[in-house]
């Protein structure tokens, strides 16, 4: 399968000034989506021969245990994991004319495990859980708390006001601050 990585913008560029900083976010992101793609085959991939290896070694103990006289069921794996590629899941939301919000949904971590760093053109989110020792076996594990890394793009002006943790939600505020230089002025003629 053929995947195309590049965009031609010059029709952009012939009817807009200035829009080249999103011919190149365009460009990242695309990039970006072809790298998750080939990561999700790989897990794909490794899905599939985990699942073989799992059935022939299944098949293996379901024969020595109908040696044994033993049901073939207790050999049967008890949790079945499913890897989320969209973790942790988060909104954007537009709630005022420049104010912006993304929340994201963060149950079981705190404070200390949630990092927020804020470059020029990027928000970056990310969270690494602290090690705990585990006293029991997971019969089902639901609530993923996998360490993650989530970034969102940033426009020209907009700034990160702050962030707050409430009930398990991240909530992080926005707003675009264009400077005086660059927001529209009147021009009078012949002065």
């Amino acid at each position: 399968m053929t995947t195309m990585t590049t965009f031609d913008f010059a029709p952009l560029y012939r009817h807009a000034v200035g829009f080249d900083r999103f011919a190149n976010m365009a460009q990242k992101i695309v990039k970006q989506q072809i790298v998750e793609q080939q990561l999700a085959a790989q897990r794909m991939s490794d899905a599939c021969k985990a699942k073989k290896s799992m059935a022939k070694n299944e098949q293996v103990n379901s024969e020595k245990v109908k040696n044994a006289g033993v049901s073939s069921r207790a050999t049967a794996p008890a949790v079945k994991t499913q890897i989320d590629t969209n973790y942790p899941r988060y909104n954007i939301t537009h709630v005022g004319e420049l104010d912006y919000q993304i929340t994201l949904a963060l149950a079981g971590f705190s404070l200390e495990e949630i990092d927020i760093t804020v470059t020029a053109d990027e928000l970056v989110i990310t969270g690494k859980k602290q090690p705990v020792e585990v006293t029991s076996k997971w019969l089902h594990q639901g609530i993923n708390q996998a360490d993650f890394s989530r970034k969102f793009a940033l426009a020209d002006h907009v700034q990160v006001l702050g962030a707050e943790m409430e009930q398990g939600l991240l909530t992080i505020n926005l707003q675009r601050q264009v400077p005086a230089a660059l927001q529209p002025r009147k021009v009078t003629i012949g002065a």
